[in-house]
């Protein structure tokens, strides 16, 4: 039997570390470096770095008794920054094992990749990892151990009944009574759950005694760690054909009664070739590697596929797994598998690849996080030039949560990521591939919006002879939020969406007359009514909107959070003069005149930091998040260590590494999540704007509303 499950965890909780175990288990590593080896780090930078960058999958093999299955098991990284792709890996599996520090317990990316996981459907179980903490550094009795973890499994509840849909909510709670919880330590390689406690007779007071003597050898091998985490995973996640029948209605929109429905919501081997791309990897030799779920079919070497999302057909050159850093090659792999596809050049993360013409895609993968830092790439030697160009390009192909961007006119190269740590890895990567670059100071990337209704205001084509009306006004952040978790898109059926929109207190015409869905938070509305000529000009017009979002009028940043609302248009009868060329800059010049009117904002990027030491680490922390325009939130006792939770503007975080270092002595760890978009203070807007500005080469003040807008 076939079944597919991730690793999931926040930063530094043990996620790479029990995996070895896993795989030492399945005669894939020696169970003698097993927990040291972090085998699944297979880049140089992962083992100098200890932390996972990529997410990394195996194919293990396993006997519970006498009945033998092939597990496909995705270890993926913990950092915030790297979140993207544990969103991608979760689209590929229908089981999550959630690994958990004993001491810290549900943290803030535990909660996050959590909620991924049951955004897509995907079912958790939970490992409380480092229980030799509780009794080293807490002292815990282990009636006190025992009280600790029982709080520890209500936390992670209450997180699966504010996040899990209506149906999986209390069915997908854990408990230690139905084993859906095991504890253990992965450095020392053990592990049990109730189910192997009641086999063995183990109890909490064992473990105390076995660190207390140091005899740790029998205990492992008495429990070996593998045992109680395979056990979960093949008792309590559904093999493919059954999660795909509740997981394929949330993530396919196609008709589920047609022949490739069926075959997909079956997990059909002999139906048509239907898989998503979750990854893809750049072999030097071997080309782009895409690795994904297949849906249905069997998938083999020279099967001919359309990508869905490129309109293109390829020719699969051959079907290989990945066995952490290796490929072996396999020839063909059934439905329900992870397969890792060559010879697919044009596939892309997210791409929807099938044998089928036309299928309906996929939904699109939505990121919890995006772009903060920006900094601009160029090479040493001029000569390098054009291979820094491709090594970039390949770095962001295999990461889509790197945003690069090459202004043709002055060829500069900008990439943007996560966090500094994001494009630190990313320079890393580049310098591996022995590119000598100059780097710039770390920018922010902003956002702008408007804080008031504005319109209709009018502007004229370049040859006068077109007028467009536009209104403008603020999205509520909840829509916003909508649009970017993907409940709101372009593909979401307009009946639906009407009935969305009405209920959130929209006028009824206008919920029925959205255009466009912009991803960044954005609705473009066609409230026209009996114009001639208005759909062989829509594309027109919306281009001069895609433009202005994409470059705002305060300081040419992204837009957020518009509601933009197409009110009158008064075109020339004439098509030679109503063309793209003469539309597109109407179009551009009325949006523009609307958000300078509309009070608009620049908002820069909020992270939330939490920070982890001895009780004496609160007061130099709370200084520090005070000196960086930040604010303290929350303060939590766990034992002996004190967990801090605040909130500091991004741009205040360049060297807040250096500046936490000092203020602790070294004594407190941390880590920093995107969380919000806030408006600059209004004390600083007009001086950060014109720095913004310089930077682009614009002059430093923006723009009135009057130069774009014309009288009647």
């Amino acid at each position: 039997m076939d079944l597919c499950f991730g690793v999931i965890a926040h930063v530094d909780h043990g996620k790479t570390t029990m995996s070895d175990s896993l795989l030492a288990s399945c005669g894939l590593l020696s169970p003698s470096v097993a927990g040291q080896a972090l085998a699944l780090d297979s880049m140089d930078l992962e083992q100098k770095r200890q932390m996972t960058i990529r997410s990394a999958n195996v194919t293990l093999y396993y006997e519970l008794d006498g009945t033998p299955y092939v597990i496909n098991m995705i270890d993926t990284p913990g950092h915030i920054d790297f979140t993207g792709r544990v969103t991608r890996a979760l689209r590929a599996i229908d089981g999550a094992v959630v690994v958990c520090d004993a001491v810290e317990g549900v943290m803030t990316q535990t909660e996050t990749v959590t909620r991924q996981a049951l955004e897509e459907r995907v079912r958790p179980v939970l490992y409380i990892n480092k229980i030799d903490r509780l009794i080293k550094e807490l002292r815990l009795t282990p009636d006190k151990m025992q009280e600790w973890l029982a709080a520890l499994i209500s936390d992670f509840n209450k997180l699966i009944d504010v996040s899990a849909e209506p149906e999986y909510r209390e069915k997908w709670k854990v408990s230690i009574q139905d084993s859906t919880v095991a504890f253990g330590s992965a450095k020392d390689r053990w592990g049990f759950n109730f189910e192997i406690a009641q086999k063995k007779g183990v109890k909490f007071s064992d473990i105390y005694d076995a660190y207390q003597s140091g005899d740790l050898k029998s205990f492992t091998e008495k429990l070996p760690l593998h045992e109680a985490v395979l056990r979960m995973v093949i008792r309590h996640f559904p093999p493919p054909d059954v999660a795909q029948r509740y997981r394929i209605p949330k993530i396919w929109k196609g008709d589920l009664d047609s022949e490739i429905g069926k075959a997909i919501l079956n997990c059909d081997e002999n139906g048509p070739i239907t898989m998503m791309v979750t990854n893809i990897v750049v072999d030097p030799a071997a080309g782009t590697i895409a690795t994904g779920r297949l849906f249905s079919g069997t998938v083999k070497d020279g099967s001919i596929v359309h990508l869905i999302d490129a309109k293109r057909e390829s020719r699969v050159q051959s079907v290989s797994m990945f066995m952490g850093a290796h490929r072996d090659l396999v020839g063909s792999m059934p439905s329900g598998n992870i397969p890792a596809l060559l010879g697919l050049e044009n596939a892309r993360a997210g791409e929807t690849i099938s044998s089928v013409k036309g299928v309906l895609p996929f939904e699109s993968i939505k990121y919890v996080s995006e772009p903060v830092v920006t900094i601009a790439i160029e090479s040493k030697h001029p000569k390098d030039l054009p291979k820094l160009v491709d090594v970039l390009r390949r770095i962001a192909l295999e990461d889509p949560n790197l945003v690069l961007k090459i202004q043709e006119e002055t060829g500069e190269m900008l990439l943007a990521g996560m966090g500094v740590l994001h494009l630190e890895i990313a320079t890393s990567l580049v310098q591996e591939a022995e590119v000598e670059i100059i780097t710039s100071k770390p920018l922010i990337n902003y956002r702008e919006t408007i804080r008031s209704a504005v319109g209709p205001i009018m502007s004229r084509s370049p040859n006068r002879h077109n007028k467009i009306y536009f209104r403008v006004e603020p999205l509520s952040e909840e829509i916003v939020q909508m649009i970017r978790e993907g409940t709101i898109s372009e593909m979401t059926d307009k009946k639906a969406l009407a009935t969305l929109l009405r209920d959130k207190g929209w006028d009824a015409n206008e919920a029925k007359s959205v255009v466009m869905v912009d991803e960044r938070g954005n609705m473009f509305i066609d409230s026209t009514k009996g114009v001639q000529f208005i759909s062989e000009s829509l594309d027109s017009i919306r281009a001069g909107i895609i433009d202005i979002i994409g470059n705002g009028p305060l300081a040419h940043e992204f837009c957020r959070g518009l509601k933009i609302i197409f009110h009158h248009y008064v075109p020339h009868e004439d098509p030679a003069h109503r063309t793209y060329a003469q539309l597109m800059p109407a179009s551009r010049r009325t949006l523009l005149a609307c958000l300078l009117a509309a009070d608009p904002v620049l908002l820069e990027p909020i992270l939330g930091i939490e920070a982890k030491g001895t009780g004496d680490i609160i007061g130099p922390i709370s200084s520090v998040i005070s000196s960086k325009r930040g604010k303290l939130l929350k303060v939590t006792q766990k034992g002996l260590m004190t967990i801090i939770e605040g909130e500091v503007p991004a741009a205040e975080t360049f060297d807040l590494a250096e500046t936490l270092r000092g203020a602790t002595a070294g004594k407190a760890t941390w880590n920093t999540h995107f969380k919000s978009w806030s408006p600059v203070p209004t004390s600083m807007l007009k001086g950060v704007v014109a720095d913004i500005r310089k930077r682009k080469g614009l002059s430093a003040d923006p723009p009135k509303s009057e130069e774009f807008s014309d009288s009647e």
